[in-house]
């Protein structure tokens, strides 16, 4: 569940978490369609390409709000 502050406009923290799902959940995608379709080069290249977005936005985050997992 998505708790939105003031009125219902996500925070800055809120916005960022809800692109970093999106990117999992697109990259997740990616990878099974690249199971079985492991030739297809215009969806390893997008792939790849998330999967870079991703990490630049990860550590975006965890500069202005801190680690997105704890433990382990």
């Amino acid at each position: 569940v998505l708790c939105l502050q003031g009125g219902g406009k996500m925070s800055e923290k809120e916005k960022m978490l809800r692109r970093l799902g999106a990117m999992d959940f697109a990259i997740w995608e990616l990878h099974i369609f690249l199971d079985t379709h492991p030739n297809n080069r215009r969806a390893l290249k997008t792939y790849n390409d998330y999967v870079e977005k991703r990490m630049i936005l990860a550590e975006e985050y965890e500069e202005k709000f801190g680690p997105l997992h704890l433990g382990r």
